[in-house]
């Protein structure tokens, strides 16, 4: 197995969008101030006319350890290219069982198999995301690209620079669909728990994998999401993924979100721009 094939393979899922260049420092009305005059993160939860919460924002996932950025950085890979960002990356983006000991991942016999499979596919890279298909749920928010929610009386909506894709969740009080087409992003609906955001998610293909090593998932795949805004500039999300054939038991996951402020987003067209995965010997065609 060729070491340079897989950190080629994780870093063109990874990277293939365009520069971290957001439409910068227009300052956004309602943004709290420290004393020297830039954003504070740390200031009072912002609220909508009902009282709940208000999610708006851009956001992407907390920054590692400065300590851990180092380390990677100092031993990269055969793969590594600098510059990539890879180092950036949360270690659930790679892996979303890295909080289990090795081998006592909570996967199924048939789920072992399809991620050695996956794996194999992925050295060639030929993924789903090398082949421009969208990230599926709860992976996309571990990519260090930024995204953007949209709050309104009665959806959420979000928006993705990594791969130009959006997801509704409804909050007007349907049911989630019975029988639906399965899709990318599923279908959502979501409901206050106090202060508290619970968002449920069916509905999907089986398409996507749960991360970028390859473990899959089926149509049966439940994605439970609790989205708690703590403060201005940080979220709390916890994230419940369900799947009885291909987990064993549920596997949460928490983690935490930091608002990038007087920011946006840019589109991306994945297959607009890719012209590395032709390039690189031993690659899918």
């Amino acid at each position: 197995m060729s070491r340079q094939l897989i950190g080629l393979g994780i870093i063109l899922a990874a990277v293939i969008a365009p520069l971290n260049a957001q439409w910068l420092n227009y300052p956004e009305p309602g943004t709290p101030l420290t004393p020297g005059g830039g954003p504070n993160l740390t200031g009072k939860t912002p609220r909508v006319s009902s009282g709940k919460p208000d999610l708006s924002g851009v956001w992407h996932m907390e920054p590692l350890d400065p300590a851990v950025v180092k380390r990677r950085r100092a031993n990269p890979g055969v793969g590594s290219v600098v510059g990539d960002e890879g180092e950036e990356l949360s270690p659930y983006f790679g892996n979303i069982f890295s909080g289990f000991k090795r081998g006592e991942e909570p996967i199924t016999p048939e789920a072992a198999a399809l991620t050695r499979k996956n794996a194999a596919q992925r050295d060639r890279l030929d993924s789903p995301t090398t082949k421009c298909l969208p990230y599926g749920l709860p992976n996309r928010y571990f990519h260090f690209r930024p995204f953007k929610i949209f709050q309104t009386a009665n959806e959420i909506a979000m928006f993705f620079e990594v791969d130009g894709a959006f997801r509704q969740i409804h909050t007007d009080g349907r049911p989630l669909p019975v029988d639906p087409f399965p899709s990318w992003m599923g279908y959502s609906t979501g409901k206050w728990d106090g202060d508290t955001l619970v968002a449920e998610t069916t509905g999907f293909n089986d398409l996507s994998w749960l991360d970028a090593g390859g473990h899959p998932h089926s149509e049966a795949l439940k994605v439970t999401e609790r989205l708690h805004r703590r403060d201005f500039g940080h979220m709390d999300v916890e994230t419940t993924v369900e799947d009885p054939k291909m987990l064993t038991k549920p596997v949460t996951i928490r983690f935490t979100l930091v608002l990038i402020p007087n920011s946006d987003i840019l589109e991306s067209f994945c297959a607009e721009g890719e012209r590395d995965a032709g390039r690189v010997g031993g690659a899918a065609k």
